[in-house]
């Protein structure tokens, strides 16, 4: 089953027997999503590493009718279509930063029917490759070592606090990783001076360290954390 495929089959369970009356005559909701799609596909860039990274932000203009005709459910339909979004970006192995967002509003002036996408890399934290002027992307940033740090593949460093660390995709992570394989808050990494443990929290892909899924485990200068497809080495500051 299609990614395209599934989102209809959601949204016809969400909506129950109200789906189809509610679509009638509007735009669906499916060609929303495949205009989305597209607009990663042409947005895509290359990264250090070779990673693809696509927009993570999505913005639909609809028409003044069909926005005021689904404004009473725009919320659920945007949160559908950025997890679909978030499959099929995942099902492509590319790179987004952060979660994927979709935003519903009023575009004046369009038609009944019509609608209009506009996709970009929304504003990054801290530590985190950084968009530039012209479309380009800069090099990573990386913070001074003072302690034991975590690099990635690209040469990326993110210093190892004092204290627990969380890694993962989303805001309430210390270390914001862009990798849709990897769950909002993936792993937790303790430091407590001398000794570096890694902990899963649950995630939904696991957690590898040298080659072996782990729940806990304490870790040496050299091991290697594997958590979605980004890999992460520790070394001593």
């Amino acid at each position: 089953m299609s990614v395209l495929q599934r989102l209809e089959k959601q949204l016809e369970g969400l909506f129950e027997g109200t789906f189809n009356k509610m679509f009638k005559g509007v735009v669906h909701p499916v060609e929303i999503a495949s205009a989305m799609q597209r607009e990663a596909e042409t947005h895509k860039a290359v990264l250090a590493g070779g990673r693809v990274l696509v927009p993570n932000r999505y913005v639909i203009d609809l028409s003044p009718p069909d926005h005021d005709r689904l404004a009473p459910y725009a919320a659920a339909l945007a949160q559908e279509l950025a997890q679909s979004q978030a499959e099929f970006i995942g099902e492509n192995g590319w790179t987004v930063y952060g979660d994927v967002i979709v935003e519903i509003e009023r575009g004046e002036g369009l038609d009944t029917g019509m609608f209009r996408v506009t996709a970009e890399v929304a504003a990054l934290n801290e530590g985190m490759d950084q968009p530039v002027s012209g479309g380009g992307y800069g090099p990573a940033q990386q913070q001074a070592p003072t302690g034991p740090v975590l690099v990635t593949a690209d040469g990326r460093q993110f210093t190892v606090a004092h204290g627990a660390t969380i890694i993962g995709r989303g805001e309430q992570a210390q270390i914001r990783l862009p990798d849709v394989g990897i769950s909002r808050r993936h792993v937790r990494v303790d430091f407590d001076g001398r000794q570096v443990s890694v902990t899963d929290l649950g995630s939904t892909n696991g957690t590898l360290v040298n080659g072996q899924r782990i729940a806990t485990v304490s870790m040496q200068p050299g091991d290697v954390i594997q958590i979605g497809t980004t890999s992460l080495t520790l070394q001593a500051g």
